[in-house]
């Protein structure tokens, strides 16, 4: 499902991400762990062209991203086709980015008339469907600000499922969050992850990698230090940083 091959990005003279080689499967869950400034945001936003690579390719579903290719030369895609295959990698990001001025329901089928041309009343539907799916179904007709942070971020994951997308990308879905908010966050993405949603989470939160990851993957610096099933990356991390980022968050 998806394949980055020798991803690189600097910003100025800054190189945040240093030759990225990764792939998952459909259906499987990848949790990407490392410290702040490791390069793990601007690698999701990369994935689906948010950020443009310097060298290297992202391929999701065997389709490369942003570019296609003539010969052995790339050519960056019009806005209007990175838009068409954005519309298949669903992203939720830290702080919601909700329209305020929408309610939830209006923010979940706002995204499919927009970006799949569906006529409103079957978007609406869909919206409806989905906010039952994230536990939001009575608060349909509320306003961003009427909402918790946690629903505010499960209305954002619903609006992401909405487009009916490949691969959904998480960057740190809780870090926004009030403590006693999070769990509720964790339960859809696991609800998620029992369904077979194909999905590249950046988190903090080692129980939710330990329980729902199928590959965990440990940044540093630009670089993947090591990757590989939880019980191996957190339980026997064979590399001195990964051990020492561990012993720092898992006290």
């Amino acid at each position: 499902m998806i394949e980055l091959t020798g991803v690189h990005k600097s910003f100025g003279a800054v190189e945040v991400l240093r030759g990225i080689d990764l792939t998952a499967r459909a259906g499987t869950v990848t949790v990407i762990l490392g410290p702040s400034g490791s390069g793990k945001s601007t690698l999701l936003r990369c994935i689906n062209h948010l950020e443009k690579v310097d060298r290297g390719t992202v391929r999701v579903d065997g389709e490369l991203i942003g570019y296609r290719q003539a010969g052995d030369r790339l050519h960056e895609l019009s806005e209007r086709q990175i838009l068409r295959q954005r519309a298949g990698i669903g992203f939720v990001f830290q702080n919601f980015n909700l329209f305020p001025h929408l309610t939830a329901l209006q923010n979940v089928a706002e995204a499919q008339i927009s970006a799949l041309g569906r006529y409103k009343g079957v978007a609406n539907e869909k919206a409806h469907e989905l906010l039952g799916l994230v536990g939001l179904g009575d608060r349909a007709g509320a306003y961003p600000r009427q909402l918790s942070g946690g629903q505010q971020q499960r209305v954002a994951i619903a609006r992401a499922l909405a487009l009916d997308p490949k691969l959904i990308l998480f960057d740190e879905p809780t870090s926004a969050l009030d403590p006693e908010l999070v769990g509720e966050v964790l339960d859809v993405l696991h609800e998620l992850a029992r369904a077979g949603a194909t999905m590249i989470v950046v988190t903090h939160e080692i129980g939710f990698a330990r329980e729902a990851a199928d590959t965990v993957v440990f940044m540093d610096s630009g670089r993947i230090v090591e990757q590989g099933p939880p019980h191996e990356v957190l339980d026997n991390p064979r590399h001195e940083r990964t051990r020492a980022f561990l012993s720092k968050v898992l006290v």
